[in-house]
């Protein structure tokens, strides 16, 4: 055999084995990107955390604040993670209560899983966590297509202490992903969960999601102001589990910045421009371009900070998926000469 050939053997074998090429289909997996800053999350309310693609749902009487750490495992090239802390607690948890950590993904994304096929694929599930509390811990993986799931516990052996978990996720041969930019899957992980979601039997493989086996033998994360959560290099890909894939920030932002992006403006430097509107009664329309084409028609809000005589607002009626529409209007003044400072926000999320 050739040099040449050897090399290209050696690029196949390495592709097939899922050691080269984009693998991990996570977004934000070491919690690079935190946009919306520290959020807090009230009792009974669900919305995205601090970390860009991390949804929580918080149905318990707890109140938790999703925050950006700097707290990482020890020597794995990781400089933040996703803590949640309980800054009020719930230690009796009614039948009803989930709390979820939640990652959303597009269809369109996940068709390579062959998912309804006879050749559906295995993945893996890979992460670092530090728990609170020791005992059993449940992910779930939800296919919100057909309404099948698939969920498997995973066990802290030491609180407050950093640990590698590897989950093996069996293929589905039932039931495929839609080809499109809507939601499809949801990896869950649980943080609490109430007898309505903890009475039946672990549902191991998959099959129709029944709400009592989805989170059988579930610690409840939320019974202190003392717990903290803590979850870092995070990696789904097919086969078997491969050394973490760690891109860029540059990457991860505008991956992030598909589903939500800010004005990049820190503290009170707003973003700013004038204009010469050459009459005090016309409406004037026109377009802020996003860094990255969003999955689908955003939620435009503007904030605005000050103007000169002018009001500036997000127009849906001219918003794109690539650009905002603004439009100003008069307030009453007979200036014509305006001047803006705003911020802003786009959300395309799922």
């Amino acid at each position: 055999m050739t040099k040449a050939a050897e090399l290209a053997k050696m690029g196949e074998v390495l592709t097939n084995s899922q050691i080269g090429g984009r693998r991990n289909m996570f977004f934000n997996p070491k919690a690079l990107v935190a946009q919306r800053g520290t959020t807090s999350i009230a009792a009974g309310t669900a919305g995205y955390g601090a970390l860009d693609r991390y949804r929580i749902n918080n149905g318990s009487t707890a109140v938790t604040n999703t925050l950006q750490s700097t707290t990482v495992p020890s020597g794995q090239g990781f400089s933040n993670s996703i803590h949640i802390d309980v800054t009020t607690a719930d230690t009796s948890l009614t039948s009803g209560v989930q709390y979820l950590l939640t990652q959303r993904f597009e269809g369109q994304d996940l068709q390579h899983l062959k998912k309804g096929t006879s050749s559906a694929e295995t993945t893996v599930l890979s992460f670092w966590v530090r728990s609170a509390k020791s005992g059993t811990h449940i992910v779930e993986l939800f296919d919100t297509d057909n309404s099948r799931t698939i969920n498997k516990a995973y066990t802290v052996s030491s609180a407050d202490t950093w640990e590698y978990k590897k989950i093996t996720i069996e293929g589905d041969t039932t039931g495929a992903f839609t080809n499109d930019n809507n939601l499809s899957l949801e990896v869950t992980w649980h943080l609490a969960a109430g007898s309505n979601f903890t009475s039946g039997t672990l549902q191991t493989s998959w099959g129709s999601r029944t709400d009592a086996n989805r989170a059988v033998g579930q610690v409840n994360v939320l019974d202190s102001t003392d717990n903290n959560f803590y979850l870092t290099g995070i990696q789904w890909e097919l086969g078997t589990a491969t050394p973490f894939e760690h891109r860029s920030f540059g990457e991860e932002l505008a991956l992030c910045q598909r589903y939500f992006e800010h004005d990049d403006s820190e503290g009170s430097d707003n973003y700013r421009f004038s204009m010469n509107k050459g009459t005090t009664s016309a409406s004037y329309y026109f377009a802020l371009p996003y860094c990255v084409t969003k999955r689908a028609k955003p939620t435009a809000t503007v904030t605005q900070a000050y103007s000169d005589n002018f009001v500036l607002s997000a127009h849906s009626g001219s918003s794109g998926r690539g650009h905002m529409g603004l439009v100003s209007t008069a307030s009453g003044s007979t200036a014509t000469r305006a001047l803006f400072e705003f911020t802003w926000t786009a959300d395309a999320e799922l």
